[in-house]
């Protein structure tokens, strides 16, 4: 069979818990062939039944799985890969319960595979964007409840808890006096067409335009919308302000790229995932990057979902996440 085009073809294409081993063997090792993870030696057996390998020069057994975001999994490579095109094709993510109902595994189990997935969706590091000549767009929007939907007896309890914490200690800031709502910024490289979203601690000048400076390389043109926050920028760039009271457009002055981005991820969060922690937060931003930034390639080309899916397990090794750590169990903070 060639290569799936469609996530029919995928779910066929991966029944086969061999064909799955071999397609992840393909994007870890050179040309397929393993490399035993505790010598590095490339000498090997094959045991079929058992799906793994057995090292010649250290004896040592070893899987694909190994060294992986599957790492430990007892949930076999059938279900992980077409879990994983369902989630980089699917505009508006997928839900742990249609996970779930559709692979056959708990809701339990779908939330934690998929909390595992986005961790492989993480971009590498990045150098900076822009330079002279460039241009990008600032913003930062605010995810969680909105008051006028809350309880009175809740909304009386975050304003007691907003009013209680020192100012250096409020990790969720909103225009209102409400800390129900967790600040997520992005900056938009026009050249590239691609986007860098982060969840914030707070809104604070400082915070803001750290982010920048660590972002953006100096003498680009920033353009943002009339936040004080944003004040001074034009030290280090040519920054450009439009004021949203009197219009969103001033020539090439404009936030609209990051304001279609804040549509699609709050699409996805009150549509499909309807209520997130602020401390999961950068996991399910992490997931509408991927899918926004990968929407065509260089070339302005539109990417197949094979290409998108290809792209993604491309990433999966050298990463782990354990249940401790994204329970927040453990004394390593898991975010």
């Amino acid at each position: 069979m060639e290569q799936p085009k469609t996530l029919q073809q995928a779910i066929q294409y991966f029944s086969d818990e061999q064909v799955c081993i071999d397609a992840v063997a393909q994007m870890r090792w050179p040309g397929g062939k393993p490399v035993c993870p505790a010598c590095e030696h490339k000498d090997h057996y094959y045991l079929k039944t058992q799906h793994r390998w057995k090292c010649k020069e250290c004896h040592k057994q070893f899987t694909v799985k190994l060294g992986t975001i599957f790492e430990d999994s007892p949930i076999p490579l059938q279900k992980w890969l077409p879990a994983l095109w369902q989630l980089v094709n699917c505009k508006n993510g997928i839900s742990s319960y249609e996970l779930a109902s559709n692979l056959g595994v708990s809701q339990k189990a779908g939330w934690f595979m998929l909390h595992r997935l986005r961790l492989a969706l993480q971009p590498k590091s990045q150098g900076k964007v822009g330079g002279p000549g460039g241009e990008v767009e600032a913003d930062e929007t605010y995810v969680g409840a909105k008051a006028k939907n809350m309880h009175k007896g809740r909304k009386l309890r975050l304003i007691q808890q907003r009013n209680s914490l020192p100012e250096n200690q409020v990790i969720a800031t909103s225009p209102g006096r409400l800390p129900g709502k967790t600040p997520v910024m992005g900056i938009f490289d026009r050249e590239q067409r691609k986007i860098r979203a982060t969840v914030l601690p707070n809104i604070k000048r400082e915070t803001l335009q750290n982010q920048i400076l660590n972002t953006v390389e100096h003498g680009t043109s920033v353009y943002t919308d009339q936040a004080v926050a944003y004040d001074k920028l034009s030290e280090k760039y040519t920054h450009e302000v439009v004021n949203h009271l009197e219009g969103y457009v001033n020539g090439r002055v404009h936030t609209n790229s990051l304001e279609n981005f804040w549509s699609l991820l709050k699409r996805s969060l009150h549509g499909t995932y309807v209520a997130v922690e602020p401390f999961h937060l950068f996991r399910y931003v992490d997931e509408q990057v991927f899918r926004f930034n990968n929407r065509k390639d260089d070339a302005g080309r539109k990417l197949t979902p094979a290409e998108r899916f290809t792209l993604a397990l491309s990433q999966v090794a050298g990463k782990r996440l354990t249940f401790a750590e994204v329970t927040g169990k453990t004394d390593a903070t898991p975010f």
